[in-house]
């Protein structure tokens, strides 16, 4: 495998900005994900991928978050989660958020690559779907949008893409897997 980078540029309405970028070594490897954005509110701020790199509207034409997989929202580390809930980034008094981290769920290979989908800051805390409020298994709760961006390509890679060969990103989830395997031992037994 071919290393991927990424690259997004934030922009929101009320001065926030800023940058994240995605990296990842080979498609059996997690992403690591840098956050550099200035002008927040001080505090928790829900961070996501959503479904689409759609901007004609701003962050309102984005879609929901990126979801291929059609469960509940959740925190990063969750078993059941969306691929596009990353949790929250921390503000400090100055309105900067920097951090980085890992993750195992997002991709920039295969079917399932977050390439060319947006991300979005939101206005305010995720709740990691840990409450009873209407939308905490949907968007976390999160509030509006204050920011968002496309996720580009950083370095150009020559490799056409194709599914993992191994490892996490080129196997089907285990649910599905049970069911193909079941359906097809009916169909012999019949």
């Amino acid at each position: 495998d071919q290393p991927r980078k990424a690259i997004v540029f934030l922009q929101g309405t009320s001065g926030v900005s800023g940058n994240v970028t995605i990296s990842q070594p080979s498609c059996t490897e997690p992403v690591f994900i840098e956050i550099n954005v200035g002008g927040l509110t001080p505090g928790k701020h829900g961070f996501h991928i959503h479904e689409k790199g759609d901007l004609t509207d701003g962050c309102a034409s984005t879609g929901g978050h990126y979801n291929p997989d059609k469960v509940s929202h959740g925190a990063p580390n969750d078993q059941v989660r969306h691929v596009g809930d990353l949790g929250n980034i921390v503000a400090d008094d100055n309105g900067i958020a920097k951090t980085s981290y890992s993750d195992t769920v997002v991709s920039l290979y295969g079917a399932r690559s977050v390439l060319g989908r947006a991300i979005v800051i939101h206005a305010e805390v995720d709740d990691l779907g840990k409450t009873n409020h209407p939308d905490s298994l949907k968007t976390g709760n999160a509030g509006g949008r204050v920011a968002c961006g496309v996720i580009g390509v950083l370095e150009p890679f020559d490799e056409p893409d194709q599914e993992c060969s191994s490892g996490q990103q080129g196997l089907l989830p285990a649910t599905v897997t049970i069911t193909i395997s079941l359906f097809v031992a009916r169909l012999m037994v019949l």
